[in-house]
């Protein structure tokens, strides 16, 4: 090896592990941070604590109310504070970050990637025309010399909005790579955000970072501590991983294009499409109807079994994988999506009891399907038979794009029967009609002048199931 650069490359070695031994441990050699305490925090604020549950309320700005226990760090600061942020002992540079979060409603916080470039966190939920201040925005720069109006400038928006409703986790993933510095510490390539998924969608591919985001703590370096906002408002989170960033995801700022270009479709009018539909792996619904709304709330449903399959936020349907090349009948989703249901059996069953099992399909029923009839606003209405009697099945966006809202009902009422409302993992009632479902993943709300519902036990997993007299009605938040 040449004698000049085997000089270099134990300079550069040298002066990384002495930053390094500076700041102390770096955080990729910690793949989860402890949340049981604080100890991985320097000099924790008062207002940060950790927690068993984390329960938002829908209807007062931020409000969460929390569970004495561990596993959830909590900010619930009672007022803006100069000094709430959270920051690790530990350091980073170049890294992967996945992690769960939960904002209030009106809740605002973010992300400081080593201290200074901040990924926004907020309640962004129904937001059509997302900004960099919205939630997984890249927030902007700031500059106090420039005129009013102007100060701000360089931030980044998301795709889409990907959002969740308050009191829902959601998941974030962030591929970063650091600034690069020269033995003398000149910077000599800027930070760059490689990727930002959020809720599966991907919001942000291979951004380049010219400079600290507004609110940074400091000078741009190699190494510098996570830091979480905790000054505007409640947040939670928790499932903290960090991770070394692969030598194969380095960006020279070159992007190569793979694949074939896709094949989108958007929701600018209420819009359907017919497809298969795969709920899971190895789970398609061979006869599915995806419905798309201007409101950025779209859903998939099943005419085999009167089922609404899914339901997601932001941009309609890829059908690359139905219309490119030969393809194979598939869409999907492109935006941010919460299962409804985890297996394909009917919405509807007449039992012999509450405690009866749910059927695992319609025969005997005299299920049949009469297709749809559409709504002066161009939306489905689904038709089937089963009993010798016709239901119908609206499922509609909410006004404001916050969820969808269904109303069932039959020609004449029969007795014993039921509607599936939820198979879940979990299923908490927080106020009566109102209900937490499948880990804090979507709320179920029944229309006041419904009968209760029950909650029951089946296999390890929860069904909520509710007599359906002439009509049944609500909502589903996600």
């Amino acid at each position: 090896m040449n004698l000049n650069v085997l000089k270099f490359r134990t300079t550069a070695f040298l002066w990384l592990f002495g930053t390094a031994l500076a700041f102390g441990q770096e955080l990729t050699d910690l793949p989860e941070v402890n949340l049981n305490e604080l100890s991985s925090f320097s000099s924790p604020p008062k207002t940060w604590t950790t927690a068993s549950q984390v329960i938002a309320n829908l209807k007062a700005d931020h409000s969460l109310k929390t569970s004495t226990g561990t596993g959830i760090l909590v900010a619930n600061p009672e007022k803006k504070s100069q000094h709430a942020d959270l920051f690790t002992k530990a350091v980073h540079g170049d890294m992967i970050l996945e992690l769960d979060y939960l904002m209030a409603k009106g809740s605002n916080s973010g992300i400081y990637l080593q201290g200074n470039y901040e990924i926004q966190l907020k309640d962004s939920w129904g937001v059509t025309n997302p900004t960099s201040a919205d939630n997984g925005g890249i927030y902007e720069r700031w500059d106090e010399t420039k005129p009013d109006g102007q100060k701000g400038y360089g931030g980044y928006a998301p795709r889409q909005n990907a959002s969740m409703a308050p009191g829902l986790w959601q998941h974030l993933k962030i591929a970063f790579q650091a600034p690069r510095f020269s033995t003398s510490g000149t910077k000599t390539a800027n930070a760059r955000i490689l990727s930002v998924v959020l809720n599966g969608v991907v919001i942000h591919d291979n951004v380049e970072l010219f400079g600290p985001t507004r609110g940074a703590v400091g000078q741009e370096k190699a190494l510098g501590s996570l830091r979480f906002q905790g000054d505007h408002g409640p947040v939670a989170f928790k499932n903290i991983r960090i991770s070394r960033l692969p030598a194969e995801l380095l960006s020279d700022g070159q992007k190569e294009k793979a694949g074939a270009d896709p094949i989108y479709i958007d929701a600018a009018t209420n819009t359907m499409i017919r497809s298969f539909v795969d709920v899971q792996p190895g789970l398609r619904v061979v006869h599915a109807i995806s419905v798309g709304s201007p409101k950025q709330v779209h859903y998939s449903y099943d005419l085999d079994n009167g089922l609404l399959l899914h339901g997601w936020h932001g941009d309609f349907i890829d059908a690359t994988p139905m219309w490119d090349g030969r393809g194979n009948g598939t869409s999907r989703p492109r935006g941010a999506v919460t299962s409804f249901t985890s297996k394909l059996i009917p919405a509807v069953a007449q039992l012999n009891n509450s405690g009866a099992a749910w059927p695992v399909d319609s025969t005997g029923t005299g299920f049949r399907t009469k297709g749809y009839v559409m709504d002066n606003e161009d939306r489905p209405e689904f038709k089937y038979n089963i009993y010798g009697s016709q239901v119908t099945d609206a499922i509609k966006a909410k006004e404001d794009g916050k969820g969808l809202v269904r109303t069932i009902s039959i020609d004449k009422a029969l007795p014993n029967l039921y509607v599936l409302l939820a198979n879940a993992s979990s299923i908490q009632e927080l106020s009566p009609g109102l209900y937490l479902v499948n880990g804090q993943a979507f709320y179920l709300e029944l229309d006041e002048s419904t009968a209760k519902p029950l909650i029951r036990d089946v296999e390890g997993r929860k069904e909520l199931i509710i007599l359906l007299g002439s009509k049944l009605k609500y909502q589903l938040s996600f």
